[in-house]
């Protein structure tokens, strides 16, 4: 089995992001790895059994549904590629279903918390930075991901735009905002340089040791302050991604124009979020109209 070509073709072919071509990696090295406790030395030699009792396995130790879903759509992929190759004939996974999973609702912040999160980082050169990126999130709705991978380069402070090179490898541009721009300014003109320490390195946000920001650190910033602010649910990039979009179609945005902000490949992903809308001006009629 070659982990480089099928790497390769999960990238140029099937067009994903570099951290969901990493998690499909590590999918099939851990299913390699059970298989190989079962006696079956060669991945691709699995049968259908073998893919059942690694499904049932993950259930057993706890992993919600969506993740094991996740990994069944991983073993398939995967075997889609050696049956292009011709390396195997047919998939193990074929016959397994992905068992439905019950949508959840789709939780953002009200703009009233958002107000009293972005009043929270103080003037320390992490303060800046953190309101930076929280600024940033919620002015152009980026996933966590396209955050981190950012580059210095993406953002162009005179028009008050960043790049961003999305899933799929679709690059958009999204305008910022006055406060984000702001922020944006104050971080990339006076702090970002000093928190380098002398290191250089392309990515937009860094930590104390002048290094390029990971998940781990971009999450405890949201924790920290999430809070700080005592919300209720427990804050994260795609909360704050969620309350960006429906602030949007609150305020008059268009579906299309959203998605295209967003980077959603189908529209339908974008027009969840106005479920939520049409739900929440229900609410205020009913509370509102003498005669609801």
């Amino acid at each position: 089995m070659s982990i480089d070509r099928y790497e390769a073709y999960l990238k140029n072919e099937r067009k994903m992001s570099a951290n969901t071509v990493q998690a499909y990696i590590r999918d099939i090295r851990h299913f390699a790895e059970f298989v190989s406790d079962r006696g079956v030395a060669d991945v691709s030699d699995a049968s259908n059994a073998e893919v059942v009792a690694y499904l049932m396995n993950l259930k057993t130790a706890g992993r919600s549904q969506s993740t094991v879903n996740r990994k069944l759509a991983s073993i398939r992929i995967f075997f889609e590629f050696l049956q292009r190759d011709g390396l195997v004939n047919t998939s193990p996974a074929d016959e397994i279903k992905s068992p439905k999973i019950e949508k959840k609702e789709i939780e953002f912040l009200s703009i009233e918390e958002i107000e009293r999160l972005m009043s929270l980082p103080d003037q320390t050169q992490k303060g800046r930075r953190d309101r930076a990126i929280l600024e940033l999130l919620y002015a152009t709705g980026i996933r966590a991901s396209e955050l981190i991978q950012m580059k210095a380069g993406d953002v162009n402070l005179r028009m008050g735009f960043i790049k961003c090179d999305g899933e799929h490898s679709k690059a958009r541009i999204i305008p910022m905002g006055r406060l984000c721009r702001k922020a944006m300014e104050d971080y990339i003109l006076d702090v970002r340089d000093k928190m380098l320490r002398g290191k250089e390195t392309e990515a937009l946000f860094v930590n104390y040791m002048g290094e390029a920001m990971t998940r781990q650190g971009l999450w405890k910033i949201m924790k920290e302050y999430g809070e700080l602010a005592g919300l209720k649910i427990s804050l994260t990039p795609q909360i704050i991604r969620n309350s960006f979009a429906v602030h949007m179609l609150q305020n008059g945005a268009d579906v299309k124009s959203l998605q295209e902000l967003m980077g959603h490949e189908d529209i339908a992903a974008t027009q969840a979020y106005l479920a939520v809308t049409k739900n929440r001006i229900k609410d205020v009629y009913d509370k509102a109209h003498p005669r609801a």
